[in-house]
């Protein structure tokens, strides 16, 4: 789930083009491919990381196939999501091209006319695309030689769509997991405020399971799993205190 500030009702944008019943769309300049200028010489560190003995210059070969396939996966993950939800009928507002990569906009994350299995259907449909993509992926990981290029890019594909699912369904607000804990919370009889108290609860004890396993990561010397976990933390602690909202009230 996206805030609604990405796009609000009305604002003027360019409409691009439409997929799977919402509109695909642009604000200014905000749109240039900045995630895939800045992917690249990433993928390209990676590659030579893993290989060595490659030159700088293979390495960025590499890291060019590489980066579209990690964001790629981002890319086929709000896809899935906005599938699913014009498979529910409830289709996604808006799909906002954001330096590159798209963010799903919901003017209404509360809207009374979308049911909570609907609101569930539409949460669940990214992760369950990248969970299909990665067993896929780990079977050409598994024949692909150690040294190939096709290692490189089948071991991102893996780790990309195990990625995705697994931090997505995380309980926590604006990612599946919390749209899916808060709607099959109202699904079972709560109010949606008493709802959201819960989601809150979870996040409060979420974020100190994130920090100890953060700090774990820190100690083992895993440094950037570590700081991204205690990254985590903060977000889910800012939703357990109260200093973020899921929707601006009023």
């Amino acid at each position: 789930m996206i805030k609604p500030a990405f796009v609000r009702p009305g604002e003027p944008v360019t409409v691009v083009g439409q997929v799977f019943d919402a509109p695909l769309v642009v604000k200014g300049k905000t749109w240039l491919p900045l995630a895939e200028l800045l992917g690249w010489p990433i993928m390209a560190w990676y590659a030579k990381k893993r290989l060595p003995e490659r030159s700088w210059l293979q390495a960025l070969g590499v890291g060019v196939m590489i980066m579209p396939v990690v964001l790629g996966s981002e890319w086929a993950h709000n896809l899935a999501h906005a599938a699913a939800a014009q498979w529910v009928g409830k289709p996604v507002d808006a799909i906002r091209i954001l330096w590159g990569m798209p963010l799903l906009v919901y003017y209404d994350i509360n809207a009374q006319d979308v049911q909570p299995k609907e609101h569930i259907a539409r949460s669940l449909g990214g992760p369950v695309f990248n969970a299909l993509l990665a067993p896929l992926a780990y079977v050409f990981w598994r024949k692909a030689a150690l040294t190939s290029c096709a290692r490189d890019v089948a071991g991102a594909a893996l780790a990309a769509n195990l990625f995705l699912p697994t931090i997505g369904l995380l309980p926590i607000p604006f990612i599946d997991g919390g749209p899916i804990l808060k709607w099959s919370l109202v699904e079972r009889g709560l109010s949606i405020a008493a709802a959201d108290r819960a989601v809150r609860k979870v996040n409060g004890l979420l974020g100190l399971a994130l920090s100890l396993a953060g700090w774990i990561g820190i100690k083992k010397r895993r440094r950037l799993a570590g700081g991204f976990l205690l990254a985590l933390a903060g977000w889910a602690f800012a939703f357990g205190l109260g200093l973020m909202k899921e929707q601006a009230e009023g």
